[in-house]
């Protein structure tokens, strides 16, 4: 008889459990292999899912690619590779598939390949967020050398736009030379269009004792276009118009100039555990005739193993001015080694 009584209470407990956990986290994934994973979608970005599951102290990372079936009651951000961003819940209409239901009533159907962008909008403001923070060091005993430098990055995504900050600086110095002072970052707003179309406009700043700026600020406003949007690559095109004020060390008079720019940026991100990209930008003067510059990044980051929240950060910052002022060099570049971490 207490036999029997404990395997009722037991399968009561059981169902109770499996009750809570169905409702509490309401999304299914169903794999390529035959499998399946029930558990809370938090972001798809760069070709990997994250899910947040009540057995497990750490969430699971999923290649995008190898989900046949998703259900969700998660309400998410959604980005199609053609630039279309929509608010909703994900569905099956039929194998490989996928229904988005739309906050506006609306259903629009598409395929795992053309969903480039997940983001839990359940969360609110912080779901919204991304943050990244690495820093560099280098010592040696021969002259005192003495480096340190850090590269951060803060930014918002919403359904339209986005708003991203940067700020980069560096310190260095030895014994019998001057010391080496660089900083530079700057904020960036893109509202996106249709057909991966956005205006943006953009402060930027540069500070540097090697090329005898106390403070270059520069303005941006122009469009850009990705030309290619997947989950594997984002590759864009950009140009327009910059107002350029330069304010130099010394007793140089300040340099105000109007330019033009036209660039393009590129990032790779299915590479394993390494993520790339670079940037340049150019900017012939309107005002200065014969005058133009240049700007280029690249940044190599490695995911650790253990975490992919940290990373190994190799960076360069180039930066090129065909007519610099008195005493200053055209060329000045960094290049930074760094540990780091993403959120």
């Amino acid at each position: 008889m207490f036999n029997i009584v404990m395997k009722k209470i037991t399968l009561i407990l059981t169902l109770l459990l499996a009750t809570v956990v169905i409702y509490a986290q309401p999304d299914s994934l169903i794999f390529k292999s035959g499998t399946y994973m029930v558990g809370e979608v938090k972001t798809m970005d760069r070709g990997v899912v994250t899910v947040e599951t009540p057995y497990s102290d750490s969430d699971f990372k999923i290649e995008w690619d190898g989900i046949s079936e998703i259900y969700t009651k998660t309400y998410f951000l959604i980005t199609l590779s053609n630039g279309s961003r929509y608010n909703g819940t994900l569905g099956m209409s039929e194998p490989e598939r996928i229904i988005i239901y739309t906050d506006d009533g609306k259903q629009i159907e598409t395929i795992f390949e053309d969903i480039v962008f997940l983001d839990d909008r359940d969360k609110g403001f912080w779901s919204q967020l991304y943050f990244s923070f690495d820093v560099g060091l280098d010592l040696t005993k021969a002259n005192n050398f003495r480096q340190f430098s850090v590269r951060s990055n803060l930014g918002y995504t919403a359904k339209r736009w986005n708003l991203d900050g940067t700020y980069n600086t560096l310190y260095s110095s030895q014994n019998e030379t001057e010391d080496i002072n660089r900083s530079d970052g700057g904020f960036s707003y893109k509202y996106f269009l249709p057909k991966d179309w956005y205006p943006l406009v953009s402060i930027d700043f540069l500070s540097s004792s090697e090329q005898q700026l106390q403070l270059r600020t520069t303005g941006k406003l122009g469009m850009g276009k990705y030309v290619i949007h997947t989950n594997r690559t984002y590759w864009g095109f950009s140009g327009g118009a910059n107002y350029n004020n330069e304010n130099f060390l010394d007793d140089t008079p300040d340099r105000q100039s109007w330019e033009g720019f036209f660039g393009t940026e590129l990032n790779l991100f299915d590479i394993g555990d390494l993520n790339l990209f670079t940037k340049l930008l150019a900017y012939p003067s309107f005002t200065e005739s014969g005058r133009w510059r240049a700007d280029f990044s690249f940044d190599a980051r490695y995911e650790m193993p253990f975490d992919d929240d940290f990373y190994l950060k190799l960076g360069l910052t180039f930066n090129y001015d065909n007519r610099p002022v008195e005493g200053a060099t055209d060329i000045d570049y960094v290049i930074h080694t760094g540990f780091g971490w993403s959120w």
